[in-house]
């Protein structure tokens, strides 16, 4: 039996309000995940990056903080995807002290 029908059948044996309180559960572990972010110590130095790219995020907030467009940035990152962008932007949204302090410290790079 794997994993889902497990859950299945613990599901069916659940009062209401316990599983209430498992959906809450789960919204909030997934709320937190960005699908086309990924952090790999072995890329960029574990800086969050787009999925499929070393692009961080750090560069595409700060290329729109300096008045690039999202079309700008798609023409000059030709790998990028417009869903890839919303999720950097949620991202940030997120982890906005976490951005704006790498994009601090590759200033001074």
């Amino acid at each position: 039996m794997d994993t889902l029908e497990k859950i299945k059948v613990l599901l069916t044996s659940m009062k209401h309000s316990e599983k209430i309180q498992l959906l809450q559960w789960i919204v909030s572990d997934i709320s937190d995940s960005f699908p086309n972010i990924e952090s790999n110590e072995n890329i960029c130095g574990g800086e969050p990056c787009i999925v499929r790219t070393r692009i961080p995020v750090w560069i595409l907030v700060q290329a729109r903080r300096l008045g690039a467009s999202e079309a700008d940035i798609l023409k000059c990152y030709p790998s990028l995807r417009s869903d890839d962008l919303v999720s950097a932007w949620n991202y940030c949204r997120s982890h906005k002290n976490e951005i704006y302090k790498q994009i601090r410290e590759n200033e001074k790079a």
